[in-house]
């Protein structure tokens, strides 16, 4: 697979050749009986006052990148498809703010692995350390793909110097240091699927779904696409019904990026996955993760970020007050997906 524009190296970068088509399922069957790849409804449970894994980890030697290209900078919302095709792109965040550790949908994931959906999972760096387990299984399983969601849901907006470029290597820390520790695993020894995961992230969505331009620079140069999404689930709201869920997943058009969330924050995502997915089979459409989709067309690109319409996110300015050497967050149940009843 190619990318449009004659981008292949991007192509490259994101999809690793031959390697990427490795099934990883023998790993995963080796690391984790099923009854470990499954969780308790319990394990979705936020638990408030935990600064444990508030400390990003010091800084390392990442994995070699290039800038953005381009034609590629900006805020990517969807992809034209040529005609025919009907992919969309699952995409479920899993961020986490300092002093709490929020959950993992065993029950989403369970959902995508037994029905083989793809998805790709947007995750913080923080988030990763505080699961470092179910960090492991994601990126070992080949239905799924792992992205940057920054270190721990800063608005990159209000942040600038080596502030903004912790939120966006903090995460690629993270990732490397899971994925070395999997393949130091006995049970990943000689197995040659490791090399398939791939060694960094190359995307990004930024937390609240809020840029500006010095923020999407910087994401950029850091070679990550900045991934926004083109349908919201608005899953994070507690009376936002499976129902209502699915019926905003079933607006998709081909080319969609779809967002979601399963860190504790989908209340009730898992039941809408099981009421949208089987209608959008039926509809001939077929579920890829990100990288995949951008393979197939052309990215509508955005000079700005935005939920729904140009500057709704502006508001989440006010959720953060800098301080000196401090920010200070707004309680953690504020997240970028729809909390106004009249979005």
């Amino acid at each position: 697979m190619r990318f449009a524009r004659g981008v292949a190296g991007l192509a490259v970068m994101l999809l690793p050749g031959p390697a990427h088509a490795v099934d990883r399922t023998q790993l995963m069957n080796r690391c984790w009986p099923a009854a470990l790849l499954t969780g308790p409804p319990e394990e979705k449970k936020i638990t408030k006052g935990v600064h444990t894994f508030d400390a990003p980890l010091p800084a390392m030697t990442l994995a070699p990148f290039a800038p953005i290209a381009k034609e590629w900078r900006g805020a990517i919302r969807r992809v034209k498809l040529p005609p025919g095709k009907k992919l969309v792109a699952l995409t479920f965040d899993m961020c986490e703010t300092p002093g709490q550790v929020t959950g993992y949908d065993a029950a989403l994931v369970d959902y995508l692995r037994a029905n083989g959906v793809k998805a790709t999972f947007f995750s913080g760096g923080k988030w990763m350390r505080s699961h470092s387990e179910r960090t492991q299984q994601l990126m070992a399983d080949p239905l799924f793909e792992m992205a940057n969601h920054a270190e721990a849901h800063r608005n990159l907006r209000l942040l600038s110097g080596n502030a903004l470029i912790e939120e966006i290597d903090g995460p690629q820390r993270s990732y490397e240091v899971q994925r070395a520790a999997l393949g130091a695993r006995s049970c990943a020894k000689g197995d040659a699927s490791v090399a398939s995961i791939p060694p960094r992230m190359g995307l990004f969505r930024f937390p609240f779904g809020a840029c500006n331009q010095a923020s999407l620079d910087a994401v950029n140069d850091a070679g990550l696409l900045a991934i926004q999404w083109d349908l919201s689930t608005g899953d994070p709201v507690p009376a936002q019904s499976a129902q209502a869920i699915a019926d905003a997943m079933l607006r998709a058009k081909p080319g969609a990026i779809i967002i979601g969330h399963s860190n504790g924050r989908g209340f009730n995502t898992a039941d809408a996955l099981a009421i949208a997915i089987p209608q959008m089979k039926a509809k001939g459409y077929e579920f890829v993760t990100v990288s995949e989709l951008l393979a197939q067309g052309t990215p509508e690109i955005s000079a700005t970020c935005y939920d729904t319409r140009p500057g709704d996110t502006d508001k989440y300015d006010t959720f953060f007050k800098p301080r000196p050497n401090k920010i200070e967050h707004k309680p953690a149940e504020k997240t970028h997906e729809p909390v106004d009843p009249a979005r």
